[in-house]
Parts: C-alpha cells; sequence; structure tokens
C-alpha cells in the first residue's frame, strides 16, 4: 500500500513547488516592471508634464498601488505560512509558566507572527487567564498583535526599506514589552471582570497536522482574503499620500511635524488616538509624509497610535477590564509611544 501512495503524495508536493517557483518568478518580472510602466502611462499617454504637480501625483499614485499590492501579497503570503506553525492553544501553551521580564519579551515577539488582532482581544484575554499567564505577560501579547501589523511592515518596506520597518517592528516590541511589564507591576488584577476569574474550561493544547501542502493553500487563502479586504484601503492611502506628494510644500510639513518641534510627537498621539483606520489606509499617508519633511520618530508615533489605541479596542476591552485598568492599559502605550517617537527624533 505504501509503495502506491508515495508516489502520488510525491508527485502532488513536486506540483505544488512548481507553481509556486512559478508564481515567484511572475512576481518578480511584474514587480521590475512597475516602474517605467508607470512613466509610460503618466507622461506618454496621459502626456503630463514629469516636472507638474499633477503629473508628479498621477506617476506616484500609479507607481505605487501596483507596488504596495504585490508586496502586500507576497509578504502575506510568506507570514501567513509562518503563521500556520501558531494556533491559540500553542500560544498559551508556550507562555504558560513564563514570569514577567523573559514572559513579557517572549510574549511581544510571539504577538508579531501570531494571527490575531483587536477584534479577537476578548477570548485571548480570557484563554490567557485561564492558562495562568501573568496579567502584564498577557497584555504585552495583546499590544504587540495589533499594533506590530504585518500589513504596515509590509507597506513601510515597500516606501522605506528595511530601516524604516525594522525601526517600527522594533519600537513595537519595545513598547509592548515596557507597557506590560509596567502594567503587571502595578498589580491590577483586581481591576479585571469578575466573570473572567470565574470561567474554567480545559485548555486543548493538540495541534492540527498539516502538510506543506495545507500550509500554501491556507496561505494563497490569506492572501485573497487579507488583500481583498484592505485593497480599497491601500488605494485611497496612496491616493491621499499621491495629493500630499504633489502638492504639500515640504517646509510646510517638516515645520509642524518636524523634529525641531517639540510638541509635535505627543500631538500626533493625541491625534492618532480617536482615529480609526488600519494599516493599509495609514501607512501610505504617513509614509508620504516623512518623504516631504515630517521626522520619522513622529510619524511612526502617529501611526503606532492609530494602529494600537484604536477605539474600536476600546470598546471590546470594556467587557474584560474595569475602567481603571483600561485607562491605564492606554496611559501607558501612549507615554510609551509619545517616549519612543522622541527617541527616534533624537537618534535620527
Amino acid at each position: 500500500m505504501t509503495t502506491l501512495t508515495s508516489p502520488s503524495v510525491s508527485h502532488d508536493g513536486k506540483k505544488t513547488f512548481v507553481i509556486l517557483a512559478l508564481a515567484i518568478i511572475f512576481w518578480l518580472i511584474a514587480y521590475n516592471l512597475i516602474q517605467p510602466l508607470a512613466n509610460w502611462i503618466s507622461f506618454d499617454v496621459f502626456r503630463l508634464a514629469p516636472d507638474s504637480h499633477l503629473g508628479e501625483s498621477v506617476a506616484f499614485f500609479l507607481y505605487d498601488v501596483p507596488k504596495i499590492l504585490l508586496l502586500l501579497s507576497g509578504m502575506v503570503f510568506l507570514i501567513s505560512i509562518v503563521r500556520t506553525f501558531f494556533s491559540p492553544e500553542r500560544t498559551r501553551a508556550l507562555l504558560g509558566g513564563k514570569r514577567e521580564g523573559v514572559g513579557n519579551v517572549f510574549a511581544a515577539m510571539l504577538g508579531i507572527v501570531t494571527p490575531f488582532c483587536s477584534c479577537s482581544a476578548v477570548p485571548l484575554f480570557i484563554g490567557f487567564v485561564e492558562a495562568g499567564i501573568p496579567l502584564g505577560v498577557t497584555f504585552s501579547f495583546l499590544i504587540a498583535a495589533p499594533t506590530i501589523n504585518e500589513v504596515a511592515v509590509i507597506l513601510l518596506f515597500g516606501m522605506f526599506g528595511w530601516k524604516i520597518a525594522g525601526l517600527y517592528v522594533t519600537s513595537g516590541l519595545v513598547v509592548a514589552i515596557v507597557a506590560g511589564f509596567i502594567i503587571g507591576r502595578l498589580k491590577m488584577e483586581k481591576y479585571v471582570a469578575d466573570f473572567v476569574w470565574k470561567v474554567h474550561r480545559k485548555v486543548n493544547v493538540t495541534e492540527e497536522k498539516l502538510t506543506w501542502s495545507d500550509r500554501i493553500e491556507r496561505a494563497w487563502f490569506s492572501v485573497k482574503e487579507i488583500v481583498g479586504k484592505v485593497w480599497l484601503y491601500v488605494v485611497i492611502g496612496i491616493a491621499v499620500g499621491a495629493g500630499i506628494h504633489g502638492y504639500v510644500p515640504e517646509d510646510a510639513l517638516a515645520s509642524i511635524l518636524g523634529a525641531q518641534a517639540w510638541w509635535s510627537v505627543p500631538l500626533a498621539v493625541l491625534i492618532g488616538i480617536p482615529l480609526y483606520s488600519n494599516a493599509a489606509g495609514i501607512v501610505p499617508i504617513v509614509g508620504t509624509l516623512i518623504e516631504k519633511g515630517a521626522s520619522v520618530g513622529t510619524a511612526l508615533a502617529f501611526m503606532m497610535s492609530v494602529i494600537g489605541l484604536s477605539l474600536p479596542e476600546a470598546v471590546i476591552l470594556k467587557r474584560v477590564l474595569k475602567t481603571p485598568l483600561l485607562v491605564t492599559f492606554f496611559a501607558v502605550i501612549a507615554v510609551a509611544i509619545i517616549f519612543t517617537g522622541y527617541l527616534f527624533n533624537l537618534v535620527l
């Protein structure tokens, strides 16, 4: 029986990887054709002047939209394969028994690669409490998971390269670790909703066995799902960014959001907290602000406050956190983001 089924499995595996290799080749060819195609459409087909405001805006838009969508598709595919190795049960098991300090670091790093967002904050919080994970460690995970957003990393990489994308990831990790540690040290367990402590159910740590074909299939499904949900935000965000790129003077933005204005970082965070946008909508705008003279620290602080301190998340978490802990949670993160913004402005 083994000799009859083994060749079929091998053939299916080879077929999967051949298709994957062809897709990568097509992706690379398409990516390298974007710039000349955007310039040809803007300046030859539309006959716009290359040095005009409208010409710069149109060329920027036609270049950035396909570039970002291609990067988004490729990176989401790779990240989704990594995420198939993590489940809520396995994540709880990995964090179980971790002390504060080391646990905060480990939880924040897990938050980057695990497929959870603010909408899943309540069930995750309850599950972590059930597993006996310390409150501060739990918050480090809950901060990192939505704040260090894979879409934001991909978009920042596409616009500025690994340096800015790396700064974003590093700053998000630091904020998650420090904020979670501080919340843990404050000993605010009494401000967790009473019903959370009364929930008891067996934690299932059984892992689903997946083949590589299964993982690739799930990754492809994630690409279709995520890109299908965010492509319009990408287009709108880049359209706004294109307008800023072509029409807003650099000096104006530099004077308002530059490192020299000491109040720019806290103002950016305060403006960002009540706003609600996903990374796909806000990152293209932030990228254009940096290009036009806004300081990197101020721009990243604004982006992190929009992504990591959204009002919908506050409403969701209100179900399991009493007001003092919820206010402390947001205040500690806001202060940490402000400090991070100042630090990057000072270093860069």
